[in-house]
């Protein structure tokens, strides 16, 4: 079942790429490629092009390209692009590999463009406090190399040690800290872009401020790669907080647990994280890490973080939310008074999906987003649909920001067959109920391949025909990362 699942997928996909009348790689192409990126960074070996055709989605989303190239200068990326827009082939743009929307996979086959080995940074400008860097830079070089004068890239996602910046771009991704200091989009001053037909064009620069005409950085941040391809950007660093405080608190159940968050963000002190985790999640990650926590008694828990400039009013804060939480039903209220119990316990929260994974590796992780006076609201939904298809559903995520990561987790029991009927219906209630309660089915991951059925029954149509019009104006053969989102 579970193959012929794959195949009737992989039939739709290629009847999109018939319909679309996209090239094919020939030896003259490839030569062509070679002849632009050198011979080295140019491969059409089967073995080598396996790395490239999946992300962290399952396996059903996997597919080869014709070709991996990994050019070096922002002028090779245009050439191979001008290349690919001639002879209509698709043209895949890719980092780190590490999305969760199948963004990256290049399902219409033709070239996996890949920026890895345009990962240096060129300038940190300590007086306009930012930093240019090329797309494939690993997200946490920027702080490493801005830490030593007090500063720091606050717009990177919880995997900041293994995604890339051009990935963040393109999915406009988030993290832990959103709550305050906001997503990569917030950071992002200019970009460097390749178009689909293989113009080069700066956008923006180290402005802070800036309404001349349309913001076009803007539109392409959270544009999954399908408005073109970004090779350099400058981003914003702000001042490095020289104190923070962690608190654990925990609770009797997921609904008192997530139901103090919004009193929490309506008490005038702002934290820089809520992270709600439910039993579930804290007890899978801690047999996976042979870690202790407290959280036998528990049934959900918060880890909420405080920073600030100044090491007395970050306690008097922590404090003080602690005593809020103490007086809305905690069962216990910890402060994390050394770095070592601050790691220990947010490395149980980073560990999370990994620790699923060991348990079952077939899951759909989601990251639903809801108002957040909706969140107390979107639990009792999961535990029903949990229980009506016979799957754990753990959630755990940014409770501040209402970005919960609701993940399916199929039973080690239960056949493939089974789990593809049962993942799509309750994905489907799910994503219904989320919308419902005035939500959306992705606050950082994306649509890409992975999600986009179910965006197409839920966006307005109006949006829907917006969005198609921009994406025919800039990519009118259709060749830069098709198959996402619509």
């Amino acid at each position: 079942m579970a193959g012929n699942q794959k195949a009737e997928n992989q039939k739709a996909d290629n009847q999109k790429a018939d319909k679309r009348q996209y090239g094919k790689i020939t030896a003259e192409i490839l030569q062509e490629l070679i002849s632009i990126a050198g011979a080295a960074h140019v491969s059409a070996d089967e073995e080598k092009l396996e790395a490239y055709s999946h992300d962290e989605t399952s396996a059903e989303y996997h597919h080869l390209p014709e070709a991996v190239v990994t050019p070096t200068t922002t002028a090779q990326v245009a050439e191979i692009v001008r290349l690919a827009n001639r002879e209509r082939i698709p043209v895949t743009p890719r980092g780190a590999g590490s999305g969760l929307s199948g963004g990256s996979i290049p399902i219409f086959g033709g070239i996996a463009l890949s920026l890895e080995k345009m990962d240096r940074i060129i300038e940190i400008d300590y007086e306009n406090m930012t930093a240019t860097v090329e797309a494939g830079v690993i997200t946490n070089e920027i702080n490493a190399a801005s830490a030593e004068r007090g500063l720091f890239y606050a717009g990177y996602p919880m995997s900041l040690e293994t995604c890339c910046l051009g990935g963040n771009i393109a999915e406009n991704a988030g993290g832990g800290k959103a709550i305050k200091y906001g997503v990569t989009g917030r950071y992002i001053l200019g970009l460097e872009l390749v178009t689909p037909t293989g113009e080069i064009v700066e956008l923006g620069g180290k402005l802070y401020k800036d309404v001349t005409g349309y913001d076009l950085k803007q539109l392409i941040v959270g544009s999954e790669g399908t408005l073109g391809i970004v090779t350099r950007a400058t981003v914003k660093l702000i001042g490095l907080p020289k104190a923070k405080a962690d608190l654990l608190v925990l609770f009797q159940s997921p609904e008192d647990a997530i139901a103090v968050v919004p009193i929490i963000m309506t008490q005038g002190i702002l934290p820089t994280s809520i992270e709600f985790m439910d039993r579930l999640s804290v007890q899978t990650s801690c047999r996976y890490l042979n870690e202790s926590l407290p959280y036998e008694q528990a049934g959900a828990m918060l880890l909420i973080e405080v920073d600030g400039s100044h090491g007395d009013q970050v306690e008097a804060d922590a404090i003080a939310i602690g005593e809020l939480c103490a007086g809305h039903g905690a069962l216990e209220v910890y402060i994390a008074e050394d770095r070592n119990m601050m790691e220990r316990i947010w490395n149980v929260r980073r560990n999370i999906a990994e620790a699923f994974i060991v348990y079952s590796p077939v899951q759909s992780l989601e990251d639903i987003v809801v108002p957040i006076a909706a969140i107390p609201k979107i639990i009792p939904e999961l535990e029903r649909i949990s229980a009506a298809y016979g799957m754990k559903i753990p959630c755990y995520g940014h409770a501040g920001d209402g970005n919960l990561h609701a993940t399916l987790v199929k039973d080690p029991e239960m056949s493939m067959g089974e789990w593809f009927a049962v993942e799509k219906a309750a994905l489907r209630e799910l994503y219904a109920v989320t919308g419902r309660l005035g939500g959306k089915i992705s606050g950082e991951h994306g649509i890409g391949i992975k999600r986009r059925e179910f965006f197409l029954d839920l966006v307005d149509p109006v949006e829907l025909e917006l969005m198609r019009g921009i994406k025919q104006a800039w990519d009118p053969n259709g060749i830069m990362n098709p198959g996402k989102i619509f």
